[in-house]
């Protein structure tokens, strides 16, 4: 989702080099196309094809260490202007001139004494604050030309699957404690969301229908909770799994075995994971206590599983 009033950023200065770990020096354009700056020695079929590097950053080097720097010389394809990239997060994409570029990583490792960069500046920035882009949309770019920033605002729904919540006869209590801990985990990883909730009977097709839905409008995440039991009304698990590209079984399977070991009951739950389309899929148990076991273990993969699903080895 892009949000109404995208932030603009100013192209101060665009970077080639012919040979890796060197400076790269100012050129009048770059020609971007699907694996990066044409001539470009990073240039490739991964995720880190472009580099990008804010005056910001610089500004606070040459302040600190007192030492002229030229752009490209922290390796910078694009030098720019308006915004603290390495604020940004995965997903994010830039938009102007004919290009469209989307952000796949913030900083790297540093080569120390092996690399050109620090042996002439005696520092390097890039680790830290620079960003790494790859190009979803070619074309040329140029020093004056003007991006616009679209963050990425992932896309959640939180479903409560009980007959009688459905009917007002009690409080949903486990919808708003996982509606809770999905924005714990954002804030956490400082990512924008935006969730929308609801409450349904268990009723396979009603469900079936939420899902299709889910994955037509590309929601990012989809959790359940409620009718993962064996009931004649539990149904949650059979209509999903039916609907799923890819499981990802080790994860219920660590929360089963991990609970189970102390409390044998937590070993009947039928609860799967996996993915719809480009939607994450979660079904968890209908009580406050399980939610918050079962969002304590997705919560300490779901970050690398976004990164995954985009194509970015984060290992």
């Amino acid at each position: 989702m892009e949000q109404s009033n995208p932030i603009g950023v100013k192209v101060v200065s665009v970077n080639i080099s012919e040979k890796r770990r060197t400076t790269k020096h100012a050129v009048e354009s770059i020609q971007l196309n699907s694996l990066g700056v044409k001539g470009d020695a990073h240039a490739g079929a991964w995720h880190r094809q472009v580099s990008m590097l804010g005056v910001e950053s610089i500004d606070k080097f040459t302040k600190a260490s007192g030492l002229p720097v030229r752009y490209g010389d922290f390796a910078e394809n694009i030098t720019t202007q308006g915004l603290e990239l390495y604020k940004t997060k995965p997903g994010d994409r830039f938009v102007g001139a004919g290009v469209e570029l989307e952000v796949t990583q913030i900083g790297k490792s540093c080569h120390g004494d092996g690399c050109v960069i620090y042996r002439r500046v005696g520092n390097c920035v890039m680790p830290k604050e620079g960003i790494f882009v790859r190009v979803l949309k070619g074309g040329s770019l140029k020093a004056g030309d003007e991006l616009s920033f679209y963050p990425k605002v992932y896309r959640v729904k939180v479903i409560t699957l009980s007959d009688r919540a459905s009917r007002g006869e009690y409080d949903d209590l486990s919808g708003p404690e996982v509606v809770k801990l999905i924005g714990e985990f954002f804030n956490s990883i400082a990512w924008q969301y935006e969730l929308d909730s609801e409450i349904i009977p268990d009723d396979a097709q009603l469900l079936e229908n939420r899902l299709v839905e889910a994955q037509n409008a590309k929601y990012d995440l989809l959790v359940t909770t409620g009718g993962t039991g064996i009931g004649p009304r539990d149904v949650t698990p059979d209509v999903v799994r039916r609907l799923l590209d890819k499981e990802i079984p080790g994860i219920m399977e660590h929360i089963r075995l991990k609970y189970g070991a102390q409390k044998p009951n937590a070993l009947l739950s039928r609860g799967v994971a996996g993915v719809m389309g480009s939607t994450f899929v979660y079904t968890l148990p209908g009580s406050v206590k399980a939610v918050r076991e079962y969002m304590a273990e997705i919560s300490n993969v779901q970050k690398h599983l976004f990164l995954m699903l985009m194509g970015i080895d984060s290992h």
